[in-house]
């Protein structure tokens, strides 16, 4: 007899009003929108019901970070064949940080090492996937039928192909110029492995390389970079749709010339990754880029009165309000076009100090990371941390933050959200004492 479980009473992000979701066998059978009890969700095969009331709290499929350079000591353009119980250690980490699937981010490196290190991830992946499918084909309690570790999605290449003007912290002896025959070359036979590539488009020399990387189902981000708003705009036509962390390795909106960026937000068919750790992006700055993704919608305060205790202490809730009718059970509101990422460094999950990075060391205090002549170069702070603060500096709501790092990076990569067939795997999040908290919905 399987195990099936009724959630009540929950909010979804992005969607009004409450609903019940049905888990059975470790995945989603349905979702409907909270009905009386004549009315609930019946399960579709003989099965024990459990009834599981979050009296309003919002529930969410696990967290997503499309930009993590490594953890526990180990960067992941150092990962090898013989090293995958490391990265399994770090997909136990991020796990118990509420994360549920991430892209092991490959910085400019050598062509031997992207090799290296994508043989090693593909090679994970496929243990992954039998995993999955052996757990899926059993009638298993819920807790044994979803894997209580992080997936590894795919990697992210966030070089070689970026411009040495904006290099950032990455090797300038590792670029490489962005031509179709030398992007085949680092991706060899690995593309089925490769999930994103980060590009400044400005360096293309021959058209068909964007496309030929969409052709591989592989998400095109613009980034390290100084492209113009005309050389952003053609990248985005010929079929990119995200930028990498916005702000950061690209030049500022300026009112003549609004650049990659200025294209970016202008468009309603991209993504733009972002850090929330307060130093990559002022907080003023962040709070233009929010305000911006809300401003294609109409703002409404939400202040109903049929409200759950839970939601009374929560921050005023600020919705989008599509300007056409759509089935309200669909309707997304809120901030759909931004995500954040961690774009943590190696020492995630380590005390502060300083740890080698490549051929150099970086000095990691309070959750930041420099190279020691002080140019910023990622984070320590897992990727909720950057929702929580969003919250606690009042830039968005409650809801606006899970999705930041649930729903929007799933849809960013074309990823499926909380819907029929998905895996079970729900974090529970509530707003108690000032603070947004989180746990996994069954441990």
């Amino acid at each position: 007899m399987a195990d099936s479980r009724v959630i009540v009473n929950a909010r979804l992000p992005q969607r009004s009003g409450l609903y019940q979701i049905r888990v059975e066998a470790g995945r989603i059978s349905a979702i409907a929108p909270q009905a009386p009890l004549a009315q609930k969700l019946h399960p579709t095969t003989d099965s024990t019901d459990t009834e599981i009331d979050v009296q309003g709290d919002w529930i969410s499929l696990g967290a997503v970070d499309l930009q993590i350079n490594g953890a526990l000591g180990l960067a992941f353009p150092d990962l090898r064949v013989e090293q995958l119980d490391r990265l399994q250690d770090i997909c136990n980490l991020l796990w118990q940080q509420g994360i549920s699937g991430f892209c092991p981010t490959l910085v400019t490196t050598s062509l031997e090492n992207f090799h290296s290190s994508l043989k090693a991830i593909q090679t994970f992946q496929q243990h992954q996937q039998r995993l999955s499918s052996s757990l899926s084909s059993q009638k298993l309690p819920i807790q044994s039928a979803t894997i209580q570790s992080a997936t590894v999605l795919g990697a992210h290449l966030e070089g070689p192909f970026l411009n040495p003007a904006k290099k950032g912290a990455h090797p300038a002896k590792y670029l490489q110029p962005l031509t179709l025959e030398t992007l085949k070359r680092v991706a060899g036979e690995f593309t089925k492995a490769i999930r994103i590539v980060t590009l400044a488009p400005e360096l293309a020399s021959e058209p068909g390389i964007i496309s030929w990387l969409t052709e591989q189902n592989i998400t095109v981000s613009l980034g390290h970079s100084l492209a113009t708003e005309t050389q952003a705009s053609s990248a985005f036509s010929a079929g990119a749709h995200m930028v990498t962390h916005a702000f950061n390795a690209m030049p500022g909106l300026h009112h003549r010339e609004p650049g990659l960026l200025g294209a970016a937000l202008a468009n309603p068919n991209v993504f733009c990754g972002f850090i929330a750790d307060g130093e990559h992006i002022s907080k003023t700055m962040l709070d233009l880029l929010l305000r911006i993704d809300r401003a294609n919608g109409c703002l409404e305060i939400n202040d109903s009165n049929q409200q759950t205790q839970s939601q009374q202490n929560q921050p005023r809730q600020v919705q989008r309000q599509q300007t056409h009718n759509l089935d309200p059970f669909k309707q997304r509101q809120g901030l759909d076009r931004l995500f954040l990422v961690s774009d943590a460094l190696s020492p995630l999950g380590l005390p502060d100090g300083v740890y080698p990075w490549d051929s150099r060391q970086i000095n990691v205090a309070n959750g930041t990371a420099r190279l020691l002549d002080g140019t910023l170069s990622g984070t320590t702070l897992p990727l909720i941390a950057g929702a929580q603060n969003l919250v606690r500096w009042g830039l968005c709501s409650v809801e606006e933050a899970i999705a930041l790092v649930t729903t929007n990076p799933r849809c960013a990569i074309r990823q499926p959200g909380i819907e029929r067939h998905q895996p079970a795997q729900f974090l529970r999040w509530s707003y108690q004492n000032d603070r947004l908290h989180w746990q996994w919905l069954w441990p």
